[in-house]
């Protein structure tokens, strides 16, 4: 046991006890979340008004389209780095906050930069690896595309928190990442199904929202297609921005909160088959039961088991 198991994300959980941790952890650094993720988005929205969708949507000539994509190549780079940047700001805040109140939001700024680099090129050669995954599943039919996206998301949940925990190596952090997410693969891949789908919602239920004001705009692209061009406009509004902002920013903390609870799960689990079984001094001989860690009671705070 260390430092880390201490953290509040830090136990053997069930899908239900994972899905309320994930909601009291929320709940409890909403606040400071919030801000960062709200000041993220906006960035984020800014630097895409540097892809011109508005031009893109004019042009029907293909090899005219995949010419112009070709330079906003370097702002589509600028984006993900940006987001990438953000991400490891959010994930270390998550970590290490918890654990000592003085790692605020602008230490954890300073002091995860150095996770930066070694993250990136690691989300470089999952990149790589994850397109091949896709390429390889659609010749599988729909379904084997749809189980190598869900292995390729499960594998960047674990990087930045083995990362973080275990120590800047990109050789271990792979290898470390692999191993966790085929410790319990099917239930990891479950879990993260069931995550995608509540964050596809949420997300729709919210989008849908901060789209009433608007809504006009979408009916009069509906009846006159030929308008279609407006509604790109509508993307650039300053209430649309803002607006756009404040539903990321709601969204956006529950992703590493969850790569957390994915991360301590698995490393929990390895810690508890790793206690030292002890020996029946009369048979001289190993008892099985004391292979495996010993239950919860019923009214452990820890329980996975316990009803809130």
């Amino acid at each position: 046991m260390d430092q880390f198991s201490n953290h509040p994300l830090y136990h053997r959980h069930n899908i239900d006890s994972a899905m309320n941790s994930l909601w009291a952890f929320y709940k409890k650094k909403f606040l400071p979340l919030f801000i960062m993720s709200f000041v993220m988005s906006l960035v984020m929205q800014y630097a895409s008004n540097l892809v011109n969708i508005k031009e893109l949507s004019a042009i029907t000539d293909p090899m005219l389209l995949l010419e112009k994509i070709k330079g906003f190549l370097i702002p589509i780079l600028v984006i993900s780095l940006i987001n990438l940047l953000f991400t490891t700001i959010l994930q270390y805040y998550i970590i290490f906050n918890p654990l000592d109140n003085e790692n605020t939001v602008l230490i954890s700024i300073v002091k995860s930069l150095k996770y930066f680099i070694p993250y990136l090129i690691i989300m470089v050669l999952l990149a790589f690896a994850g397109t091949i995954a896709i390429i390889l599943g659609i010749f599988v039919l729909i379904i084997g595309a749809f189980f190598a996206m869900l292995y390729v998301v499960t594998l960047y949940l674990f990087i930045l928190p083995i990362m973080m925990v275990e120590g800047i190596n990109i050789g271990s952090t792979i290898s470390r990442t692999i191993k966790l997410t085929h410790k319990n693969f099917w239930s990891n891949i479950g879990w993260v199904s069931v995550f995608i789908i509540i964050m596809l919602v949420i997300s729709v239920i919210l989008s849908g929202i901060i789209l009433l004001p608007f809504t006009g705009n979408f009916i009069k692209t509906i009846v006159n297609p030929d308008d279609a061009s407006k509604l790109v406009d509508v993307t650039t509004k300053p209430l649309f921005i803002i607006l756009s902002a404040i539903v990321s920013a709601l969204t956006l903390p529950v992703i590493p909160i969850f790569a957390c609870i994915l991360y301590f799960h698995g490393k929990a689990g390895e810690e508890q088959i790793q206690i030292i079984p002890t020996v029946d001094t009369e048979n001289n001989r190993v008892r099985v039961e004391d292979l495996y860690a010993k239950p919860y009671s019923d009214d452990h705070p820890d329980n996975p088991e316990k009803k809130g």
